[in-house]
């Protein structure tokens, strides 16, 4: 009898167990919930403020990762793969989302660029990154002036030089047209330009197509959750009301932040902030902000010391009392920096991947976006 007692009282516990796993994947309605995996914790938080009950979402970022250089473990591909949709942000900032997309496609999972439609904004739009690009040529960009001062007598001399032993290697390098021009352009470069190719080059963190950090700006976000939003209506059609209004509801609220950040920069002393990495591009085009950086748009581009120098110059003539560190990456050579000025170390937010705190603090967007404005508001005045 007391054994028999004891089976029922497992089989309780047992079905209990079920009964309570399976709720957690219903929704309110007692419809079953989306899975959904994202990257950057923007994509995860709009998800979940759109998909509310309708959706469980799971970042593939842990705590603190780098979005720049993470690569998901098998396993986590494993969950990604079993599940109803990835959302990432498709403008160049998860190096491993190109090879995992053939990979969930062919596993019938809804592949989402949130940032489709969004126009990215270049390097040579940041007038900052532009001056480095010049004085990264430095002196032998002027050499590469005079060589192209010469570019008649160049061409006589290939058309003598045609004519000898080398004839079959000069056609052949002619035959490259822009590629042989480029080609001199790397050479007047120097080391620092080899350099930047390197990284350009890394797998993982392409920029080539422009700056990726879009969630920055609170009105492109806007475009990220409406591609969220739609593509939940059309996984669960049966929901759309409730996905437009809790839309609505993030647009809202993204417009009301839009306009704290104006009010931020409109009554602020100056508009000019030295950071450690090149992430806040879309401020400058948005609210008139002016960042000076230490690393370009990867923090793994880094200024030759003749970049480090006028960055240095540059904040001592503008007087400026603080350098921005980034929450998630290192910013060695941002030290030095502070050292050097005498400075007083903020920290920005970009969003990339919560902390271990934020966590515990259940931070979302708007909460950390907000943090950045106080940031911003003590950086400027």
């Amino acid at each position: 009898m007391k054994t028999k007692s004891i089976f029922i009282a497992l089989m309780l516990v047992v079905f209990t167990f079920l009964v309570g796993c399976n709720s957690d994947n219903q929704a309110s309605d007692g419809s079953e919930k989306l899975t959904i995996h994202t990257t950057i914790f923007p994509l995860e938080d709009f998800t979940k403020k759109i998909g509310g009950d309708h959706v469980e979402v799971t970042s593939v970022y842990p705590p603190g990762a780098d979005a720049h250089t993470f690569e998901p473990s098998t396993r986590t591909m494993s969950e990604m793969a079993s599940s109803d949709a990835f959302i990432y942000s498709g403008v160049g900032v998860e190096g491993f989302a190109d090879k995992a997309k053939g990979v969930l496609e062919n596993e019938d999972v809804k592949v989402v660029a949130a940032g489709h439609g969004i126009e990215l904004r270049g390097e040579d739009d940041h007038d900052h990154d532009h001056e480095h690009e010049e004085e990264a040529h430095g002196d032998d960009h002027d050499h590469e002036h005079e060589e192209e001062a010469h570019i008649d007598d160049h061409d006589h001399e290939h058309e003598e030089e045609a004519h000898g032993d080398d004839h079959d290697h000069e056609h052949e390098e002619e035959a490259h047209g822009d590629d042989h021009d480029h080609e001199h352009e790397e050479e007047a470069h120097g080391d620092d330009h080899d350099h930047e190719h390197e990284e350009d080059g890394h797998e993982g963190h392409d920029h080539s197509d422009g700056d990726p950090h879009v969630w920055l700006d609170p009105t492109l976000s806007i475009t990220l959750a409406e591609n969220i939003k739609n593509a939940l209506v059309e996984l669960k059609p049966e929901a759309k009301e409730d996905f437009e209004a809790n839309f609505e509801t993030l647009k809202t609220d993204l417009e009301k932040l839009d306009a704290e950040f104006k009010e931020t920069v409109d009554t602020a002393n100056t508009n000019k902030i030295l950071v450690s990495h090149a992430a806040y591009g879309y401020w400058e085009h948005r609210y008139g902000l002016e960042q000076i950086s230490v690393t370009g748009l990867s923090p793994t581009q880094e200024p030759s010391q003749k970049q480090l120098t006028e960055i240095i110059n540059t904040a001592k003539e503008n007087e400026i009392q603080y350098v921005i560190f980034d929450q998630n990456i290192s910013g060695k050579i941002a030290e030095v920096v502070k050292n050097e000025i005498k400075a007083e170390a903020l920290v920005l937010h970009n969003l990339e991947a919560v902390t271990e705190e934020d966590v515990n603090n259940e931070e979302d967007y708007f909460s950390l976006m907000r943090q950045n404005l106080e940031t911003l508001k003590k950086a400027l005045n």
